[in-house]
C-alpha cells in the first residue's frame, strides 16, 4: 500500500503508539531509553503520541537511525535528546500530506488562483492543508523546545514543515548538521546485528519489540544498559 507518498508494507500506526507508550510506562522514569528507528513514516497521530511520550520521559532518550527514519520517524527522532545516525542514514521532512498530495502544494494552488476558479473540493483540501501545516509545525516546535533555543526551534520546525523539498527528500547526516539538528555520527555494531533479525515483513507481525516486564533502575541494575525499543 502507499501512505504519505511512500510505497510501503508497514507503517507507524496506533497499535505501535500503544505498545511504545506501554513500554515507557513500564520503565523507570530515570532509566535511559535507546530507540531504534527504521521506518518510512506513518500516521501523524501515532507518531506524535510516541514523540510526546518520549519528550516527557525524564531519562536520556537516544534515537538510533541505522538506515532511514522518514516523515513520522523524523518527528519521533526530534523528541529524543540525541540522534545517532550512520553516515549513509537519512531523516526526512515532516510536512503533512493529504492523500497523495502535499498540503503545502494544495495551499499554494489555492492562493495562486482566483477564488472563482477553485472548485469546492480543492478549496476544502487547501483549507484542511493549511490547518495541517500549522498543526505539524506547532507539534515539531513543541518537541524541539528545551533542546534548542526558541528561535532555533522555530526555524527548524518551519524548515521541516514548509515543503521546500519533496516529502521523500533524504536529509543526510551532513545536511542535518548544517540545519543545526543535534545529530551524532556512528551506530554501534550490535544494532546492525539486531537489524538483521528483523527483515521487512511480508505479512503482519508486531513491529514494536521489548521485554514485556517492568524495568526499574536500582542497585541490581546499575551495570545494565537502558531499555531498547525497536
Amino acid at each position: 500500500m502507499s501512505l504519505l507518498g511512500f510505497p510501503i508494507l508497514r507503517y507507524i500506526d496506533i497499535d505501535d503508539s500503544e505498545e511504545v507508550i506501554r513500554a515507557i510506562h513500564m520503565t523507570d522514569p530515570d532509566m535511559p531509553l535507546d530507540l531504534v528507528l527504521h521506518t518510512p513514516g506513518g500516521l501523524v497521530l501515532a507518531s506524535y503520541q510516541i514523540a510526546h511520550a518520549i519528550k516527557l520521559h525524564r531519562g536520556k532518550v537516544t534515537a538510533f537511525v541505522p538506515h532511514y527514519a522518514m516523515s513520522g520517524g523524523t518527528l519521533i527522532a526530534l523528541a529524543a535528546d540525541e540522534i545517532m545516525m550512520e553516515e549513509h542514514a537519512v531523516l526526512g521532512p515532516v510536512d503533512p500530506q493529504l492523500g497523495e498530495y502535499p498540503a503545502v502544494s494544495l495551499v499554494k494552488l489555492a492562493e495562486s488562483k482566483p477564488i472563482s476558479d477553485i472548485d469546492d473540493k480543492s478549496w476544502l483540501l487547501a483549507d484542511v492543508g493549511r490547518k495541517a501545516i500549522e498543526q505539524i509545525r506547532s507539534q515539531a516546535r513543541s518537541l524541539l523546545e528545551g533542546k534548542y533555543p526558541s528561535e532555533k526551534a522555530e526555524e527548524l520546525a518551519r524548515i521541516l514543515t514548509e515543503g521546500r523539498w519533496a516529502h521523500d527528500y533524504p536529509i543526510t547526516y551532513e545536511e542535518a548538521m548544517k540545519l543545526g539538528l543535534h545529530v551524532t555520527k556512528g551506530i554501534p555494531a550490535e544494532l546492525y546485528q539486531l537489524m538483521s533479525l528483523y527483515p521487512q515483513p511480508v505479512r503482519h507481525q508486531p513491529s514494536v519489540e521489548y521485554l514485556p516486564i517492568p524495568r526499574f533502575k536500582g542497585p541490581a541494575l546499575k551495570s545494565q544498559p537502558g531499555r531498547v525499543l525497536g
